[in-house]
């Protein structure tokens, strides 16, 4: 796993062991990264189910004001924060270790908007819906914000529920982006 683009491009990141975080294929980060273009720079950015924070670490290599990193697990925040420093990137991130619908409320509290929302869960995600309609309720996504989710290519017809949806498939992986009201 690399960082494909941006100041820190070319640079390995760690990953972590097993199959608990699947790591998003190169080839489908280049495809968000396009799909993105010039919204990046500068933008502020949330990477939820982080994992490695792979995504994240993209995002700031490729000129992101900042990022919110959020992961339920402790260990993948030491892998965040090790990726960090290794890419020289961690003077704007931010880690947050709770579940992402705790961490949202936390930010909303805070008033936290974001230009950019990446949504990674588990692929087996039973309530991915639910999550999604979490991130949008707690208002963190700036006006003329995107959220993004990732997930398993079998499992789209959640995104039915929501309004200005557009989804692109990339093999088994698909990308789902939608523009809050």
């Amino acid at each position: 796993m690399r960082v494909i683009g941006g100041t820190a491009k070319g640079m390995k990141l760690k990953s972590p062991d097993g199959q608990a975080v699947r790591p998003t294929a190169d080839r489908v980060k280049e495809a968000l990264f396009n799909i993105l273009g010039y919204r990046i720079i500068g933008a502020r950015f949330i990477d939820i189910y982080a994992g490695s924070g792979a995504i994240g670490i993209e995002a700031l290599s490729r000129g992101a004001q900042d990022c919110i990193f959020i992961d339920n697990q402790r260990s993948n925040h030491l892998l965040i924060r090790e990726n960090l420093v290794k890419t020289r990137l961690e003077g704007g991130a931010r880690l947050i270790i709770a579940d992402a619908k705790k961490a949202l409320v936390i930010l909303s509290r805070e008033g936290a908007k974001a230009d950019l929302v990446y949504l990674d869960p588990p692929y087996n995600c039973p309530d991915l819906a639910a999550v999604v309609s979490s991130v949008l309720e707690q208002q963190i996504i700036a006006q003329s914000g995107l959220l993004i989710t990732e997930h398993a290519h079998k499992n789209r017809q959640w995104a039915d529920d929501f309004a200005s949806v557009r989804q692109k498939r990339y093999g088994d992986t698909c990308l789902t982006i939608i523009e809050p009201a």
